[in-house]
């Protein structure tokens, strides 16, 4: 077994590696004057299992083009086994037809990521459950719900809390989240009241209009975006949060 990381959140890569006692894979990465990427393994992964950390996450285009190049290079070395390890699925969010010419955007990247070479998906929370039906290669979910549940109950106790998802794609995780660790999470109903939050581009609360049933309440939003997803970087985790 060997690990590679790409750039988008080297740390992440380096965390794992050391935690599991194992190298990084040297790996080289060259852009062109055009913006091209290259990549350069080097060592041999002949007949290896490969696992490649990269989240996809802003600036997407860039680092979902890295980690198809890395996943072609890792394949064309004659690896036995590739596995994407992605915990952040960038466009995502883009997973059915909003419109009637509209793309299916999350639906491409997983072809993409098979054409590249990838054998396995390993993702962490994925923005719906259905992307994972647009694979045909075998895939495995990661899920943070428990860490979000021990760092709301150290931060807020049993206080008043409702936790907020920014749109219809998070709430069952955000349900998940919420039935464990908010006390009387029924009473604020916050699928119902869903309507009275919007959010800005930097993720900040904004209460839109008259809420009662969640006056006096706590929101908290746990923002995913190039985060470290192990428990020993939970203060790295964005938290937004806003008295009602």
């Amino acid at each position: 077994m060997k690990i590679l990381s790409c750039n988008s959140n080297r740390p992440l890569g380096e965390a794992i590696a050391a935690y599991l006692k194992v190298p990084l894979l040297p790996v080289s990465f060259h852009r062109f004057a055009e913006g091209e990427v290259s990549v350069n393994i080097q060592e041999s992964v002949r007949g290896q299992d490969i696992f490649v950390i990269q989240p996809t996450s802003s600036p997407t285009n860039d680092t979902l083009m890295e980690l198809l190049v890395t996943l072609d290079a890792v394949k064309r070395g004659a690896a036995r086994l590739v596995t994407a390890v992605i915990p952040y699925y960038g466009y995502g969010g883009q997973d059915r037809k909003t419109s009637p010419r509209g793309p299916i955007s999350a639906k491409l990247v997983a072809n993409l990521l098979t054409v590249a070479g990838a054998n396995h998906i390993l993702a962490v929370d994925w923005h719906s459950a259905q992307i994972q039906g647009f694979f045909d290669i075998p895939t495995d979910t990661l899920t943070l719900a428990s860490l979000f549940c021990q760092d709301i109950q150290a931060r807020y106790g049993q206080g008043a809390v409702v936790v907020v998802s920014p749109d219809v794609g998070g709430m069952v995780r955000a349900r998940v989240v919420a039935e464990h660790s908010v006390r009387d999470w029924n009473c604020l109903n916050f699928e119902i009241n869903y309507g009275a939050f919007s959010y800005t581009s930097k993720t900040k609360v904004i209460l839109k209009q008259s809420c009662r049933r969640l006056r006096g309440c706590l929101a908290v939003h746990y923002s995913f975006e190039k985060i470290l997803f192990l428990p020993k970087f939970m203060h790295l985790f964005t938290v937004c949060e806003k008295r009602i």
